[in-house]
């Protein structure tokens, strides 16, 4: 026993001694750990990263700024100590209280624009005369995290054609005065878990795709809530969307291939307006109290597939509703002079409007089947006609 424990012994001390193991991590000291506290002005802590990039923490504090913040290099890590790291911004000329972008901004070339830079674990503030809160402009990898983002009189969020990868996570956004986040030209985005009060819009992103907006909650904003335009291959899923005075989610200029689905859209003035949109699904969202369709698909739209969905309002059982007899508005599908749409599955029960609602110009081509229609009227027995291509049956209607 004594010599195969000493053999075992000789081989693991051979193998050891022919690996080489490091003994010391390799280190770039170009890379800057830079404490504001130890600057005479947040300016000048973010003048101080090197080209190479680093992280520069601001401590705990109150800091009003009457300038923008100009961050000018990648590879870099803002960091405060939470909501007790509060930049505010003073200016009343709209100036931006961050911006991130190259010195040269616009006029970058493209593969000297800025990559990876994250923002974390800090409250930047404005007031109705200053601009956005962060603008970001032409950086790839941007991630925003645990940031919170209020009262300006710009945009709370713009990332400005930030292409590759943009990130918002974790962030509460509220009481900006045009859109919560602002997401033009920007690409394979991610969108979650984050907070948006009463901005004017909360979400907006045109010219881009890819977009994952997951696990959000959105209430009582001024206009909008989900504005997409121009945008493809996107999924809006697992949203709680309420109370915005305008529509809870609009698609239009030549969306397609997205989807939405699973997400609770409650007592908006309107809920989903496909306006111009193609190959979409809206499957298992739950619409209640909508006080206008709480799905239109509007004359520019169609191949759209409508499955699994409750149009409801605040029935509980046993007769009895849960909202007051002056707040049981709700609503159900308005069809414009669309076609090739599948609406299956789903469930219209107790609306104020029609399940289906049909224009005078009959949509085509329009399959609707195995629907179950609760003390409802609908048009949908008009949609019943051959030479428009319409297909309606095996639908349960009962009182």
């Amino acid at each position: 026993m004594f010599k195969i424990m000493l053999v075992a012994s000789i081989l693991l001390g051979s193998i050891v001694s022919a690996v080489t193991l490091p003994t010391q991590i390799n280190r770039n000291e170009n890379i800057a750990e830079i404490n504001a506290g130890d600057y005479q002005s947040l300016q000048a802590a973010l003048d101080a990263v090197p080209e190479t990039g680093g992280r520069v923490v601001i401590p705990s504090g109150t800091y009003e700024i009457t300038a923008p913040l100009r961050l000018k290099t990648g590879d870099v890590r803002i960091e405060g100590s939470g909501n007790s790291t509060h930049i505010v911004n003073v200016n009343e000329e709209g100036g931006s209280a961050l911006v991130i972008a190259h010195e040269k901004m616009r006029d970058v070339k493209t593969n000297d624009r800025l990559w990876r830079v994250q923002v974390a674990n800090l409250r930047i503030t404005g007031n109705p005369k200053s601009g956005n809160g962060i603008h970001a402009i032409l950086v790839n990898e941007i991630f925003l995290h645990n940031v919170t983002v209020s009262h300006h009189g710009g945009d709370g969020v713009l990332l400005d054609y930030c292409y590759e990868d943009a990130r918002v996570a974790d962030c509460l956004i509220t009481y900006n005065k045009q859109v919560g986040l602002n997401l033009p030209g920007c690409h394979d985005i991610v969108v979650s878990a984050n907070q948006f009060e009463e901005n004017f819009d909360a979400v907006k992103i045109a010219d881009g795709f890819n977009l994952c907006m997951s696990g959000n909650n959105l209430d009582d904003h001024l206009r909008h809530g989900v504005i997409i335009e121009n945008t493809y291959g996107s999924v809006v899923s697992g949203n709680m969307i309420e109370e915005c005075q305008g529509t809870a989610i609009i698609l239009d200029r030549d969306c397609y291939g997205n989807t939405i689905s699973a997400n609770v859209i409650a007592h908006n003035g309107a809920g989903v307006d496909l306006r111009d949109a193609h190959g979409i699904a809206v499957s298992a969202n739950t619409f209640t109290l909508m006080t206008q369709p709480a799905l239109k698909i509007g004359e520019s739209s169609g191949r759209v597939a409508v499955t699994g969905n409750n149009f409801c309002n605040s029935y509980i059982g046993e007769g009895k509703v849960r909202r007051n007899t002056d707040d049981l508005m709700a609503a159900g599908i308005q069809l414009e002079s669309t076609s090739n749409i599948a609406i299956s599955g789903n469930v219209f029960s107790s609306l104020q409007t029609k399940a289906i609602a049909v224009d005078d110009s009959k949509p085509k081509s329009v399959l609707f089947s195995n629907n179950v229609l609760v003390d409802v009227e609908s048009d949908h027995s008009a949609l019943a006609d051959e030479k428009s291509n319409n297909v309606v049956d095996s639908n349960i209607v009962s009182d």
